[in-house]
């Protein structure tokens, strides 16, 4: 009787095996749109698909520039450069729709950079926000 006990208890001892989750694979996109914030002290370029979704990101400051270089178009074109290497390689991007924001001086830079890694520019937008007096400010009507 004791050798069955101790036979169920090693059946027991097993343990299930893990499954390990499925892996999911590069998209692939053909079409997407780049985003282009240009501020005065950072350039910061942003490549998705149609629907929004992030597939690289890039900035002057993650490319190694510092302080004030961090403005210049020359950094610019160098985040611009890596967001969209990385989005042609890791997801087969060949043509984008560009959208620009901000002042500063990374706006032609990074919209040169595209062109220079051989994706085709369908359109560009800018998208700056334009001031238009703001809201009604606090306190009595003036007569």
């Amino acid at each position: 009787m004791a050798e069955e006990e101790i036979k169920t208890t090693e059946a027991v001892v097993e343990a299930p095996k893990a499954t390990k989750a499925a892996k999911k694979g590069k998209r692939i996109v053909n079409a997407g749109a780049v985003h282009i914030q240009a501020t005065f002290n950072n350039t910061i370029v942003s490549v998705t698909d149609k629907k929004g979704e992030v597939l690289a990101a890039s900035s002057a400051g993650a490319n190694g520039f510092r302080g004030s270089k961090k403005g210049t178009a020359f950094a610019a074109g160098v985040a611009a450069e890596k967001a969209l290497e990385i989005a042609k390689k890791n997801h087969a991007l060949n043509s984008v729709d560009v959208y620009v924001s901000g002042i500063g001086l990374g706006r032609d830079a990074a919209i040169r950079a595209v062109s220079t890694v051989g994706i085709k520019i369908d359109s560009i937008t800018d998208v700056t926000p334009v001031a238009h007096g703001g809201v009604r400010p606090k306190g009595e009507r003036k007569p």
